[in-house]
């Protein structure tokens, strides 16, 4: 996994965020202020479309990953 993209966001960062530990992953640093916008605008859908399509890309980019290195793990295995 050599190719895992580093943590943007410290672990101060996201506990002083609040971030649940579930949460906490390579897109923790699009969430903080996804959140920081809900809370200010409670949760109105259309006020923080900018915020909520970056972390949501972000999370779909790092399933892909995910996805690639599981394949290559699979070859490899498959070859052994």
């Amino acid at each position: 996994m050599s190719d895992a993209p580093e943590m943007k966001a410290t672990q101060k960062q996201m506990a002083d965020a609040r971030i649940p530990l579930e949460y906490r992953d390579y897109c923790a640093h699009l969430l903080i202020p996804l959140n920081k916008c809900r809370g200010e605008t409670f949760y109105l859908p259309w006020k923080c479309e900018n915020e909520r399509h970056s972390y949501e890309k972000c999370q779909y980019e790092d399933y892909k990953r995910r996805m690639r290195v599981l394949d290559k793990a699979r070859l490899a295995e498959e070859d052994a």
